[in-house]
């Protein structure tokens, strides 16, 4: 079992622009976290949703524990995520009003093995935009092996 487990969500930062990031707990059945701590967890294709005044993760995949029997959990379901009132109306507010979505950026177990989820606030970018932070991280590259060479 991983002592610490980062699972990221990669194609978020490069299809949304991050404004704001939360911090949220999720509610998981006794299988789910036992796969989560072996690393058998994806977030990439996932969203999150408003259902009345609850968020949940949808399409959030988490694979089937080995030695779970008849009580074994869902791969893909809806899974409820926790935060305060507060967060939750301005969350609900902004994407209501301004068209921003809220994408799963990090699925993670904190000191005490909870499994948490870094959520962002975000706005779709254009191609235009995607093809500009390709080109920064080329241009970071390449000057970071010059850097090298030089040393």
């Amino acid at each position: 079992m991983l002592k610490t487990v980062n699972i990221l969500n990669k194609r978020a930062r490069f299809d949304y622009e991050i404004i704001e990031k939360f911090t949220a707990g999720i509610v998981l059945a006794g299988t789910e976290i036992k796969s989560i701590r072996l690393g058998k967890a994806n977030i990439t294709e996932s969203f999150c949703e408003f259902s009345g005044t609850e968020l949940f993760a949808i399409n959030t995949y988490i694979e089937e524990y080995a030695f779970g029997n008849q009580f074994n959990h869902k791969a893909r379901s809806e899974r409820k995520l926790l935060l305060n009132k507060r967060e939750l109306k301005s969350l609900a507010r902004s994407v209501q009003s301004k068209g921003l979505t809220i994408v799963p950026l990090k699925l993670f177990t904190n000191e005490k093995g909870m499994a948490k989820l870094e959520i962002g606030l975000c706005r779709g970018k254009k191609t235009y935009d995607k093809r500009e932070s390709l080109k920064e991280q080329d241009t970071k590259r390449d000057l970071d092996r010059i850097k090298k060479a030089y040393k």
